[in-house]
Formats: C-alpha cells, sequence, structure tokens
C-alpha cells in the first residue's frame, strides 16, 4: 500500500518526528513500512512539516500521488529535497542548551560546553528515531555539510520558548 497524505480521522494519533499530537482534521502524512511483528503494514503518522525534515523520500512519492491542493505543497518539496541533498539534515532532532559538560560533539570530538547550544541526533532504525547523539553548534557546516539549518533545528524546537528561539537565530546568524 503507498503512503498517505489525508486529514487526521481522530485526535488520537501522535507524530513520529516531533512527538506532538496531530489533531482531528489536520494534515497528516503516514508512511507504510513492512511491520516486524507481523505479516501485514503499519503506518508512521507525521506531521507533513516533520516529514519533510525527517522522512523527505517517502514523502516526496505521497506528494506525487496527493492532490494538487495540499498546503504549501511548494515549501514542503523544498525542504524535503533539501534534507535529501545533505542527507545528515534528516538526524536533526531540535537544539538544546547543554544541561552539563558531559556529551561530545560527533563531528570534533570535544566536549559540549554547559550552557551551550548543541544540536540532538537521532538516527532512523526499525521504524523508530533513537537517540545519537549531539553535535555542537558551530559544528553544524563541518557535520551537515551546510550551515542551513535553522529551519529544522526550529520545526523540533517546540521545547524553547520565544526567548531561546530568537537566541538560537542570532547563533546561527553568528551574532551571538
Amino acid at each position: 500500500m503507498p503512503h498517505l497524505i489525508e486529514p487526521a480521522t481522530s485526535g488520537r494519533s501522535g507524530c513520529r518526528g516531533c512527538g506532538r499530537r496531530i489533531g482531528r482534521g489536520e494534515l497528516r502524512f503516514g508512511e507504510r513500512l513492512p511491520n516486524p511483528f507481523a505479516e501485514s503494514e503499519m503506518t508512521l503518522w507525521f506531521h507533513p512539516g516533520c516529514a519533510a525534515c525527517k522522512r523527505p523520500a517517502p514523502l516526496l512519492e505521497a506528494l506525487a500521488q496527493a492532490p494538487a491542493n495540499v498546503p504549501d505543497r511548494e515549501g514542503l518539496e523544498r525542504t524535503a529535497r533539501r534534507t535529501l541533498a545533505h542527507h545528515r539534515l534528516a538526524r536533526i532532532d531540535g537544539a538544546e542548551r547543554a544541561p552539563s559538560g558531559q556529551a561530545s560533539c560527533r563531528a570534533c570530538r570535544q566536549a559540549i560546553t554547559h550552557g551551550g547550544w548543541r544540536i540532538r541526533l537521532v538516527f532512523f532504525e526499525a521504524g523508530r528515531f533513537s537517540p545519537g547523539g549531539f553535535v555542537h553548534l558551530d559544528c553544524r557546516k563541518a557535520y551537515f555539510e551546510t550551515d542551513d539549518v535553522l529551519e529544522h533545528l526550529l520545526q523540533f524546537g517546540s521545547s524553547l520558548d520565544d526567548g531561546e528561539r530568537e537566541s538560537l537565530r542570532l547563533a546561527c546568524e553568528g551574532q551571538a
């Protein structure tokens, strides 16, 4: 069965990308995968914006089959194509201030200082996202092969307040 884009029939499904609920009637993307526990398929639900950042290839397949009236179709396609061009962007799970100085950066192998910005990474394996470590915000170009990561960071930064979002934006622009 192909992947789908449809309005949510209830408000019970959660987005596999960001973890938030997908409201009733809200547009959602369903990725169909083989069920590892039975001889059937399972559907992983995502907000379309989260799928463009974390599951770009299946989303583009679904958009090719979807009606032309999908909201922000061009933006979703642009984000998904950019994520495919820089495949490590799909690993971004948001940004946060380091709560301690114990974690090390996957790019430079140096410690991430307490209170410094770090990018959370996840890896998609067997139908789920598994934690994959951190990268210094300043190491984003070396790790992701692009400086343009702010859209992905904000997409998965729902726990950041407005002041933190602005601070992150300024840090990405080199002004902080």
